[in-house]
């Protein structure tokens, strides 16, 4: 008389077979053996620093504008206290986190903005230019230039001599922030009272300045950093496509019918399926996790949590998506009608700020949200176990719809 076979065994010897058929599927292997490869490559070559200063570029040289200015004065009768006082105007002093660049032509300047001319900065502090084909200056240093502005030659004078209708042109990249531009902007009115020896028109208050909150000031995110938690979350998606192939290939050719002539049960093919999928998917984000780095001793079980429960979610997706489909087509028109949707809260790593509350409703949102604020702020328990349990929630609907789908449509055959 024979033992009963226990649900470990069977499901252990469901699990094999769940391997070989993966290892068979030599597209999605190569496919995951690429990524594995790929990612960290990538993130090597991906940025680890930030630019946090701003290059200013002023045209014509301020130097030209003192010696003019001096001229205009002695003919309108300044005092010699006036004069030297525009000697030691700090107009062209470089200030923390703003690099000064002079221009003789404003027009050049304005072609170094667009991107259209290469400004070349030499050790003594002259300005070079390389045009399409030339040869890279020796010695000097690429100035990219930000935002420009453009003084009349005679702004000191006439800011002194009280006209009115004197012009200052601010050109600025289409990528500079708003309040860059808006700073440049307070700088050139701040630099006409200055340079005309004239106080500002206001009494400044007092002020202390409190940051709240974290300041990353010298400290920005990283491109890097950014695409951490986004390359995580990217793993974790793929698995869907490898594991909805595998559910959907035997549906289709009814391998599952086979399978349940056995000792094995649905609940068995059901569990394997889940345990095979979470394991993959969770052990290639555990892999690149560990070669692209992200995981302290403050946050490791964090991360392992939120990576286990994406894991799991992605894998009741594949569970869904493979019993719809009824070809390797429509199994691939489910897979991106299923995960592009839930792409979408992945932009606010790219793009951070307050999410929409639309975004807040997808099923993903929690997950890289706190893929987001463990990797690259450090966020403990304490500060995410909302979200883990908004995740959490989500899990349990979108892995019994898939349990769910798939047990019907098993059932059915």
């Amino acid at each position: 008389m024979s033992r009963p076979v226990s649900r470990f065994a069977i499901i252990g010897a469901l699990l094999k077979k769940e391997l070989k058929a993966y290892t068979r599927d030599t597209v999605y292997l190569a496919l995951t053996l690429l990524v594995l490869v790929a990612v960290p490559v990538v993130f090597r070559l991906l940025p680890d620093s930030v630019e946090e200063t701003i290059t200013l570029a002023v045209s014509p040289p301020v130097a030209e504008m003192v010696d003019e200015a001096k001229d205009a004065l002695r003919e309108l009768g300044a005092a010699d206290e006036r004069l030297s006082a525009l000697d030691d105007s700090d107009l062209a002093e470089e200030h923390e986190g703003m690099v000064l660049v002079e221009f003789d032509d404003p027009e050049r300047m304005k072609d170094v903005i667009s991107g259209t001319l290469e400004a070349w900065r030499t050790e003594d502090g002259a300005v070079v230019y390389r045009g399409e084909g030339g040869d890279r200056p020796e010695g000097a240093e690429r100035v990219t230039v930000q935002v420009g502005i453009e003084f009349p030659r005679r702004f000191i004078s006439d800011v002194a001599s009280g006209e009115r209708d004197v012009t200052v042109t601010v050109y600025s990249d289409a990528g500079v922030p708003e309040e860059i531009k808006g700073a440049m902007r307070s700088f050139v009115r701040e630099a006409a009272y200055q340079l005309a020896g004239e106080q500002l028109p206001v009494d400044l208050p007092a002020e202390e300045m409190i940051i709240l909150g974290e300041d990353r000031a010298g400290e920005q995110v990283t491109l890097q950093q950014k695409m951490r938690p986004l390359l995580l979350f990217m793993i974790l998606m793929m698995e869907t496509f490898s594991m909805a192939s595998l559910v959907s290939t035997e549906v289709l050719q009814r391998t599952v019918t086979a399978v349940l002539v056995t000792p094995a049960k649905v609940g068995d093919f059901l569990a394997a399926k889940t345990i095979f999928g979470t394991v993959m998917s969770l052990s290639q984000a555990l892999i690149v996790l560990a070669l692209i780095g992200g995981v302290t001793s403050q946050n490791w079980s964090v991360m392992l949590a939120t990576l286990l429960i994406g894991s799991v979610m992605f894998t009741g997706v594949a569970m869904f998506v493979g019993s719809a489909g009824k070809d390797f087509m429509g199994q691939l028109f489910y897979a991106m009608l299923f995960t592009i949707p839930l792409l979408i809260p992945t932009i606010s790593v790219m793009f951070p700020g307050s999410a929409a509350p639309w975004v807040r409703l997808i099923p993903t949102y929690p997950v890289i949200d706190v893929l987001v604020r463990s990797t690259i702020h450090g966020a403990g328990w304490a500060d995410v176990w909302p979200s883990l349990l908004y995740a959490t929630a989500w899990l349990t609907m979108l892995y019994g719809a898939g349990v769910v789908a798939l047990k019907r449509k098993v059932e059915s055959l």
